[in-house]
């Protein structure tokens, strides 16, 4: 299998990424292919011993956070995201992961490799650490406006998602709401209600709503929401995890005895810490577009991105192209 990085992308290219592709490397079943400029991968990868399954190719321009996503994309036409996305299309390579400005991935990947036929909308997927296994939300960031058909759809490629990667049969699916009631929260959330209430009857194992404290307790395995609620319910989960951490070493550094309480906790600590460590589960992948493609955080370093190509090995090996590909047969009413 053959995996592309984009190693001009994040806040730290090339350097954490040309480190997390040596250590994804040590997977003999894979090959990485490192996109950016020849010379300055090159002279990271003398650092390590060579490994037969790492390659370059090389990409004159690179695309910084800070650009316009769809304007670099268009006039940069060998940025590194472009030509990853190229060999892909090409099938010379099985799948992309980056790390960088994500509204270029996206841009990149719609531009170069389409959409499943039948997807209108792309969303990117996360999985949050829940209190038992893992929750899917999706979208978290590709479509702040949304039509309630485009919810339904979010459904059905979370339910590929998690049934083809994580592996949860007949998956519960939900809708991120104000309240459980089905008349509850606005003209999107009643219509795509009413709309996926109807998919029942082709299988769509949906539960109804769910509100915000609800996302981390089990009640579904995949959570819907439109591309602006779930980046913000993303970035709060991120905030509160890092607020968390620094409210501990506060209370624990105020008082001397209660380090002695931490020292005794450490090890469920480290467990907890573990468990909702983002970059355990390494990137998000973008679904609906014609390709594998794993788009993980602009601050990643080396063990995300090693566990992002990890990501995206096993997308390619479930066939979850395949099985997006199949929601084209579903009738999705005009809303």
């Amino acid at each position: 299998m053959r995996i592309v990085l984009d190693a001009m992308g994040g806040d730290y290219a090339p350097v954490e990424v040309v480190k997390g592709a040596v250590e994804a490397a040590k997977d003999e079943s894979l090959t990485i292919i490192l996109v950016g400029d020849q010379a300055r991968v090159g002279l990271e990868l003398k650092k390590y011993p060579k490994k037969h399954n790492i390659e370059t190719v090389h990409a004159s321009e690179d695309i910084a956070m800070s650009e316009h996503p769809v304007e670099a994309v268009r006039v940069k036409k060998d940025a590194s995201i472009n030509v990853c996305m190229r060999l892909v299309k090409e099938g010379k390579a099985d799948a992309v992961v980056s790390a960088g400005n994500t509204g270029a991935v996206m841009a990149a990947a719609l531009f170069g490799l389409g959409r499943v036929k039948g997807i209108e909308r792309p969303a990117i997927c996360s999985a949050f650490p829940a209190v038992k296994g893992h929750v899917v939300v999706l979208d978290i960031g590709a479509n702040s406006d949304c039509r309630p058909a485009h919810l339904v759809q979010f459904a059905y490629m979370g339910k590929a998602y998690i049934e083809k990667v994580i592996g949860v049969a007949n998956p519960r699916i939900a809708l991120l709401n104000i309240g459980e009631e089905n008349e509850k929260g606005n003209e999107l959330t009643t219509a795509a209600n009413k709309l996926l209430r109807g998919e029942v009857i082709n299988g769509l194992n949906f539960i109804g709503n769910i509100e915000g404290k609800d996302i981390l307790e089990n009640e579904a395995d995949v959570v819907v929401c439109d591309g602006f609620v779930g980046n913000v319910v993303l970035k709060f989960a991120e905030g509160l995890v890092f607020s968390m951490a620094k409210l501990f070493r506060q209370q624990f550094l105020q008082w001397w005895p209660s380090l002695i309480g931490l020292f005794l906790q450490l090890p469920a600590l480290r467990s907890v810490k573990a468990k909702i460590d983002y970059t355990e589960y390494g990137g998000a992948p973008l679904l609906g577009v014609n390709g594998v493609v794993i788009i993980t955080h602009g601050r990643a370093k080396s063990k995300t991105i090693k566990n992002s190509i990890r990501a995206a090995a096993v997308a390619v090996r479930q066939n979850l192209i395949d099985a997006i590909a199949r929601i084209k047969k579903v009738e999705l009413p005009v809303a």
